[in-house]
Formats: structure tokens, C-alpha cells, sequence
């Protein structure tokens, strides 16, 4: 059984993060999105891939080469446009030579989730078979009718209130090659790209039998936006293993599960509490606290006195002594100046919203930080509010309170001390 993985994708929901990076390339918990996915794959007994690309592909090809260092086998197809979901599945026909695995990049799933569409694809002898689950919001989805375990309708994104349903469409196929004519017949949708959900339309219409097998949402999330990346990270926290494999001092105290790699220092005075990861050569302490359900990347600094609670920190950031970070994501190689705090709770207590493509977007979290991309520097006493989002290589001067989203390439000063910046 092979698979065939769509990363092809900038994930503009998530920018800042996705403008120096492929969303499949996010870091959580030591590894990409897109490693986690590949290795429930493989549990799954799926270990050869061909993995469609496109935005900034060069970072997903060095990172995973040929598969090797997973033990699996990895290909790459590179979609000249992103002109939808059917169009880059097509791209693997010359590449499939049975039925296949098709799966959505930006997805974190079980390898139970894979294991029981693949088991209900055999023993009802389906030409394709999808996923599904049933949400609260099934606006940003689309939407599945069924008839027992057999699909009769597919409704994409329908409109809020409309009477369509609740069972949606969770991004894991099994196909058999029939799906290839399909796609070549499939025509642009009205957002002007070829659907897959189209080409599983016309297969219904053909009289091809087309099931779905519904999943619990504990064993699939989408990870779309950036409140989805925290989610993401206490999932795979969850599960993660302790280990001790760097220096941790005396007088430090690691409590529940954690993950120290090679060449890390804890120390003295320092306080963990997993889950917690913390990546290779990361100088953690001393009296500092880092609370459960943190992902700390590569080479970090996290000063005396400070505080870093449920965020993922990426690599090569230096958080300054007497900081808060909570419940945020903080992009490569950012600075963050003495005093920083990145709140994560509103004044009144009501969930935090966030700008996303231009839309305010109720997170349905009341706790939510700030979500920063690559090489953000603040100054001394920087107040970061909750949901704030703020543009790589933006500089943010001290004592100045950050109120809405920073673009990048910005620097924020107050007023009031312009006459004290040489610019």
C-alpha cells in the first residue's frame, strides 16, 4: 500500500508562521506537522510515499531526503500551481500501480484513523472511501450525507445554518485507480479549483460505491489555523516519553514527563513540569519555570525568573529573564527583551479573537497569547495582549504596549518616544 500526501500548501491561515516555512514544516514537539503524520502512516503499515509540494518545497525535501531516516520510502511531485485537492492527486497517477492512500498534509491523525478506513475500503469492496466526523462548525468543511456506511451526497463548505448536516469530510481517503478518470474530468469549482470532493461526486453519479467511515475526533485534528497548533502540541505531548538525555544541574527539578535532548542544560533553580520537550542544545534556567505542555526547540534560551507556559518555542529564540509566555507560538530566532510578557487571558475573561485573512475569528479559547513569526525582537517591558500577532523581522520598542497585529518588517514605537529613536 503506498500513500500520497498533499503539502503543497502555504497554510495562509497561519501566517505569520507559513511565510518562512511550509505549514507541514511547524514544529511541535520536536518534529514537523508533517513528520507526525508520516509516522502514524507508518504504524499504519503504509511505507511508501510520494508527497506533493510546492510552497518553499525545498524545506520539506532536505528535511525528509528519501525517507530513509524514517524507514520509509519518500517521492516528490512538485504542483506547479496549487489548483486544488483533485488536481494534486492526480499528479501521483504514474505513480500508482493499485489502490492508494490519500491524505491531507496538515492533518494530525492516529494510525487507528488509517487502519479503519483501509479495513472498511477491503471488506465492503468501496471504489473510494473516506473519513469523516461529526463537528460543531461544519462551515469550513465539506459536508457528508450517508446512508449507513455508504455515501450518497457531498455538500463543500456549505453555509452556516443551512440544513446540510453535521458529518464531515476529515481528509483520509483510500481510492482505488478508478479515481484517476475522475479527476481528469473534473472540472474548476466556483473558488476556481479542481475538487477532489468533485471527482468522488461523479464516481456516486457513476453508480461507483463510495463509503465513509466515521472517526472520533480524538484521533484527527486539523491544523489550520494558529490556535490549532497548541492544540496540536498538547496532543502530541501527551504521548511523548521521558528522557533525560543532556545536563540537568543540581538543585533542578524536572516533575512528570519530560524530554531533555542531547547537549540541553537545566539549570540550577530551574522547574519543569511536563509534558514538556525541550530540543538540543537549549539552556534552560537558572530559577526559571517552564509548565506543562511546552515544546521548546533547538538552541533556546529561556532566562532567570522566567516563566513559559502551554506555547511552542521554535529554535534559536532567546527568551529574556523575568518574561511570561503563555499559550503562544514564537517563531525561529526571536529576541525577546527582559520583562517581555506575552499575555494569554483577556480582562473580562472572555475567549480570545484573533485576526485571521483578514477576519476576526473567535478562537474559543480564553487562554490564547500572541502567535509570532521569525526574528521578532522587543525591547525591554514589552506587553504583548492576547491574540496578537506580530510579522517577522518586526522590532517592537521597550515599554510599548501591543495592542493589534504587527505587520513584518515593522518597527513599533510609541509617540511619545520618537524623539528619542534614531531612526
Amino acid at each position: 500500500m503506498k500513500a500520497v500526501v498533499l503539502a503543497a500548501g502555504e497554510g495562509q491561515r497561519l501566517r505569520p508562521l507559513t511565510l518562512t516555512r511550509p505549514k507541514h514544516m511547524i514544529q511541535i514537539g520536536g518534529k514537523p506537522l508533517l513528520e507526525h503524520l508520516i509516522l502514524a502512516l507508518k504504524e499504519a503499515g503504509i511505507n511508501n510515499f510520494l508527497i506533493v509540494v510546492h510552497h518553499k518545497a525545498e524545506q520539506i525535501k532536505r528535511y525528509f531526503k528519501n525517507g530513509e531516516k524514517l524507514g520509509v520510502k519518500i517521492n516528490y511531485v512538485h504542483q506547479k500551481e496549487v489548483a486544488g485537492t483533485a488536481d494534486a492527486f492526480g499528479l501521483a497517477e504514474k505513480w500508482m500501480d493499485g489502490e492508494f492512500v490519500a491524505v491531507y498534509g496538515d492533518l494530525l491523525i492516529t494510525p487507528q484513523t488509517v487502519k479503519s478506513a483501509l479495513n472498511l475500503h477491503e471488506t465492503a469492496g468501496a471504489t473510494a472511501t473516506l473519513t469523516c466526523l461529526r463537528v460543531e462548525n461544519p462551515e469550513r468543511y465539506g459536508v457528508i450525507r450517508t446512508q449507513e456506511e455508504k455515501v450518497v451526497e457531498i455538500v463543500e463548505k456549505p453555509s452556516a445554518g443551512t440544513a446540510a448536516g453535521n458529518l464531515i469530510n476529515a481528509g483520509v481517503y483510500v481510492f482505488s485507480p478508478e479515481i484517476f478518470e475522475a479527476i481528469k474530468q473534473t472540472k474548476a469549482s466556483p473558488r476556481g479549483e479542481r475538487e477532489i470532493t468533485d471527482s468522488i461526486r461523479m464516481l456516486i453519479e457513476r453508480g461507483r460505491k463510495v463509503v465513509a467511515k466515521e472517526i472520533s475526533s480524538e484521533n484527527w485534528l486539523d491544523v489550520g489555523r494558529p490556535w490549532d497548533l497548541l492544540e496540536a502540541n498538547f496532543r502530541v505531548l501527551t504521548k511523548l516519553k521521558p528522557q533525560v538525555l543532556g545536563l540537568v544541574e543540581e538543585g533542578a527539578h524536572l516533575k512528570g514527563t519530560v524530554f531533555v535532548a542531547e547537549n540541553a542544560r537545566i539549570r540550577s533553580g530551574a522547574y519543569v513540569e511536563g509534558p514538556t520537550y525541550i530540543g538540543e542544545e537549549s539552556d534552560i534556567g537558572p530559577n526559571c519555570y517552564i509548565r506543562p505542555y511546552t515544546s521548546i526547540g533547538r538552541d533556546v534560551r529561556v532566562g532567570n525568573a522566567s516563566e513559559v507556559k502551554s506555547s511552542i518555542i521554535m529554535d534559536g529564540v532567546h527568551i529574556g529573564h523575568l518574561s511570561y509566555v503563555g499559550d503562544s507560538v514564537i517563531g525561529e530566532g526571536c529576541n525577546l527583551g527582559a520583562g517581555t510578557v506575552a499575555a494569554n487571558l483577556r480582562f473580562d475573561g472572555k475567549p480570545v479573537k484573533m485576526q485571521v485573512k483578514g477576519e476576526t475569528v473567535d478562537t474559543r479559547r480564553v487562554k490564547m497569547g500572541t502567535v509570532m513569526g521569525d526574528n521578532v525582537k522587543t525591547g525591554v517591558g514589552v506587553l504583548i495582549l492576547p491574540g496578537v500577532k506580530i510579522g517577522c523581522n518586526s522590532w517592537i520598542y521597550p515599554n510599548v504596549v501591543v495592542t493589534k497585529d504587527v505587520p513584518s518588517d515593522t518597527f513599533l514605537v510609541l509617540r511619545q518616544q520618537l524623539n528619542r529613536v534614531n531612526l
